[in-house]
C-alpha cells in the first residue's frame, strides 16, 4: 500500500509534518530517507511541534546522532544516521534501547542500515521533484497502513 504526497514547497512539508505528529501514536516509529535538503528534520520539527515540543527545541542530530524532545503529548526520539559508519555504532549510540518503546522515533537516514530499523514502521522516502518534494508514505504493517489512511484522510478533507 505505497502512497505518494506532493508538497510544493516547505510550508507545504511543514503541513504534511504537523500531520504526521498530530497522528502519531506512542510507540510509532517513522523512517525518513531521501538526499541532503530533501526536508526531512523540516519533517520531523514539524511533526514535533504538533506533539507539543517547542519548535526552538528541535534541531537536526547530525552531530549529536540522537536528541530527545519532551513533548506535551507524547515524548519524540530523533536520530540521524548520516554519519554512523558502522552498525556497531549504532550500539554504542543505545539505538537498540531507544528506537520504538516509548514516545515516537524518527529516524533519518534509515535506509543506511535497514537490518537494524524495527520490522514495523512507517517509511517516508523524500525525493525532488520540480521546486517541490514527493513523499512517498511505505507502511510496514498494520498499525501503520491505518496510519497513512488516516494521514491521506486528514490531507483530503483541508484539500
Amino acid at each position: 500500500m505505497a502512497e505518494a504526497v506532493y508538497c510544493a514547497d516547505e510550508a507545504a512539508t511543514e503541513a504534511l509534518g504537523r500531520k504526521l505528529g498530530s497522528l502519531c501514536r506512542n510507540g510509532d516509529v517513522i523512517l525518513l530517507n531521501g538526499d541532503l535538503g530533501t526536508g526531512k528534520t523540516c519533517l520531523v520539527t514539524a511533526a514535533s511541534v504538533a506533539m507539543g515540543v517547542p519548535p526552538q527545541e528541535v534541531t537536526s542530530p547530525t552531530f549529536s546522532l540522537m536528541n530527545v524532545y519532551h513533548g506535551k503529548t507524547l515524548n519524540v526520539k530523533h536520530f540521524d544516521l548520516y554519519r554512523i559508519n558502522w552498525p556497531e555504532e549504532l550500539e554504542d549510540i543505545g539505538f537498540s534501547e531507544y528506537a520504538g518503546g516509548d514516545g515516537v522515533t524518527f529516524i533519518e537516514w534509515a535506509e543506511l542500515f535497514p537490518d537494524a530499523m524495527p520490522e514495523e514502521n512507517l517509511e517516508l522516502k523524500l525525493t525532488r521533484e520540480g521546486e517541490g518534494r514527493k513523499v512517498e508514505l511505505l507502511p510496514h504493517g498494520k498499525p501503520y497502513e491505518e496510519l497513512v489512511r488516516a494521514l491521506l484522510a486528514q490531507k483530503d478533507q483541508e484539500g
